[in-house]
């Protein structure tokens, strides 16, 4: 608790110097949704907020448990009911502004937004050339793991396998996964994305698996496969004689106990002449439309405060959760962190997820089990090419 006042009043004095001022106020009623491990921390930042800003000092502010994963349905399902200020994941982003359940960032705000945070969760809470909402992490996507006694290169993919096994050791990876299929067939120059229109529905679908590049990337899928030392599987927790794995932040204190003194993280290695790429994930706050101008103006501010640089590194070290913004990643703490500098190498490689369809995980989920059923291994080129054009057409297939 002492700890968490001290963040506190730190975040005040800083962002009392540095954040736009917002001089009409308001005192009415503000509600925020925010995943239940940052309800105290929220409660206690907007008390900062109040303190920093007097003309807010009357407003009272509920703070609700409300997880990124829920909140866009719920947003969704009631509008007027929901939240004035929301916390959601990027994958929800269009689904929310189809709705009518954003308001765009203040201009002002956007403009602040754009210098201060990564170019990745910049392209998060933009759609076309609109800003919908604050970013407010950089920490969701996958990396590598790895027992540095074992692997010799991390750079490398091969090496990683030829380290793997030579030691006894396995390399994890959850190839029959549609989040972590995209690391070969992304990084191999490929495209798969698909258009919502107003209403949320799915209009088009991006797609160029049916080339040379996702050739490319399912053949290096089959060699991963077919080494000794490769295990299907992503969660540090539940696997077994581990020299690297493909797994998330959200797993290192696992892998920490695991590894002990040899434990170490880079991003994803190159295969086959490319870099290892795939789906980026980040949190952001989003603002529901308002017809009080004034109570407006407190949920931009409010909004931009809890997602400014200061209140990003209060909230790594209360939370462990990993900024986007760019001064708040250079700070001592985040750079000692080493998932999270691992992490933040990988992200300059990957695409923020959208939105998809139910079906193309259950597609992403058949190709993978045939790769590790080992049904491709004798395939020629052109069998292969017959097995992309049959993933593409369902893919496209989805839309209408």
């Amino acid at each position: 608790m002492k700890k968490l006042l001290t963040l506190v009043l730190a975040v005040a004095l800083a962002l009392t110097l540095s954040c736009p001022a917002f001089a009409e106020g308001y005192s009415g009623d503000l509600k925020i949704w925010v995943a239940d491990a940052a309800v105290d921390f929220t409660k206690a930042q907007v008390d900062a907020f109040k303190a920093a800003y007097p003309e807010y000092a009357g407003m009272n502010v509920s703070v609700e448990a409300v997880g990124e994963g829920d909140a866009a349905n719920k947003v969704i399902t009631d509008v007027a009911a929901a939240a004035d200020i929301f916390g959601f994941a990027q994958d929800q982003l269009a689904r929310m502004v189809a709705a009518g359940a954003l308001i765009d960032v203040e201009p002002g705000n956007a403009e602040i937004v754009k210098a201060e945070n990564d170019a990745g969760s910049v392209a998060a809470v933009t759609l076309g050339d609109t800003m919908y909402a604050y970013p407010m992490t950089s920490d969701n996507g996958y990396f590598m793991y790895y027992d540095k006694s074992v692997v010799t290169d991390p750079t490398d993919l091969d090496k990683v396998l030829a380290d793997c096994e030579a030691a006894g050791k396995s390399f994890y990876m959850e190839i029959n996964s549609g989040w972590y299929q995209t690391a070969f067939f992304f990084g191999a120059g490929c495209t798969l994305t698909y258009d919502s229109d107003n209403e949320g529905n799915l209009t088009n679908c991006n797609v160029d698996y049916a080339s040379d590049n996702g050739l490319k990337a399912l053949k290096s899928m089959i060699k991963v496969s077919q080494s000794p030392a490769f295990v299907n599987g992503s969660s540090i927790s539940n696997a077994t004689n581990v020299g690297a794995i493909v797994d998330g932040t959200w797993d290192s204190d696992a892998a920490k106990e695991l590894f002990g003194d040899n434990y170490a993280a880079a991003k994803l290695p190159t295969v086959d002449g490319y870099q290892l790429s795939g789906f980026g994930g980040f949190k952001m706050l989003g603002v529901k439309p308002q017809t009080d101008e004034d109570k407006l103006a407190a949920c931009d501010a409010l909004a931009a405060f809890l997602t400014s640089g200061e209140v990003q590194q209060a909230r790594y070290e209360a939370l462990g959760w990993g900024p986007s913004n760019l001064e708040a990643q250079q700070s001592d703490a985040v750079k000692a962190d080493v998932a999270l500098s691992a992490l933040g190498e990988q992200l300059a490689f990957t695409v923020p997820q959208g939105q998809y369809p139910g079906d193309y995980w259950s597609l992403a989920t058949g190709l993978g089990d045939r790769i590790i059923a080992k049904e491709f291994d004798s395939a020629d080129d052109a069998a292969l090419m017959d097995v992309l054009t049959e993933f593409q057409n369902a893919c496209i297939s989805y839309v209408g």
